[in-house]
C-alpha cells in the first residue's frame, strides 16, 4: 500500500520553483445581513467603497467593483498564473465565474432590502482566450429585463485593449424576505 502524495519530491523533478499565493477573506454572513436593511445597490456600494468586505468569492479571486449604478455594474479583475489550466490560458469557468458575478450584481443593483436573488442559469460565450497578456479584464453586467420573480441580465468581458473575450446571458430567480 503507497501513502503520501502521487508526486515525486521537489527534488526528484525538475518543476522550477513552486509558486504560492494566499488568500484571505472575511465572514460572509456580516455583508449577507446588510441586505436585509439596506438596498442591493447600497450593500454594493458599501463594498466597493470598503466599509463593508467584498463576498469571500471576490476576495479569493481578486475581483473589484470599478462602476456601480441602478441596473449596470463593471468589475474588474486581473487573472493571474493560479487560474491556468492544463493548456496555458485561464480557465474558462472563472471567466464564467466573473460573467455570473456582474450579471448578478447588476440585478443585486435594482433590489429593495430584504430581497436577494440567485443564478437559475448562465450561457457564455468565450470569443477569445485568456492569458496574463489579456490584462485587466473589464466585465460589464446590465439589466435586460427586471421582473418581480425572474430578472434577466448580460455580461460583456473585455481585456485591457478593449477586445471582448466573452459574453453571457443570465436569468435569476427574485426572491424576497
Amino acid at each position: 500500500m503507497t501513502t503520501g502524495s502521487t508526486f515525486a519530491k521537489s527534488s526528484e523533478r525538475d518543476w522550477g520553483e513552486e509558486r504560492t499565493k494566499t488568500i484571505g477573506w472575511y465572514d460572509p454572513m456580516q455583508t449577507a445581513a446588510l441586505g436585509m436593511t439596506m438596498s442591493g445597490l447600497s450593500v454594493l456600494e458599501a463594498v466597493r467603497d470598503g466599509t463593508v468586505p467584498p463576498a469571500p468569492i471576490a476576495s479569493v479571486l481578486g475581483f473589484r467593483i470599478l462602476n456601480l449604478e441602478r441596473g449596470r455594474v463593471v468589475f474588474g479583475w486581473e487573472p493571474d498564473e493560479s487560474a491556468y489550466n492544463p493548456i496555458g490560458m485561464v480557465h474558462g469557468g472563472l471567466v464564467c465565474t466573473l460573467a455570473d458575478t456582474v450579471t448578478g450584481c447588476a440585478v443585486q443593483t435594482l433590489l429593495d432590502p430584504g430581497f436577494g436573488y440567485s443564478t437559475i442559469d448562465i450561457s457564455v460565450s468565450f470569443l477569445r482566450p485568456v492569458t496574463l497578456s489579456s490584462g485587466l479584464l473589464r466585465a460589464t453586467g446590465e439589466v435586460s429585463k427586471s421582473g418581480r420573480r425572474v430578472a434577466f441580465a448580460t455580461a460583456g468581458i473585455e481585456d485591457a485593449d478593449g477586445l471582448l473575450v466573452a459574453t453571457a446571458t443570465s436569468s435569476l430567480l427574485v426572491f424576497g424576505p
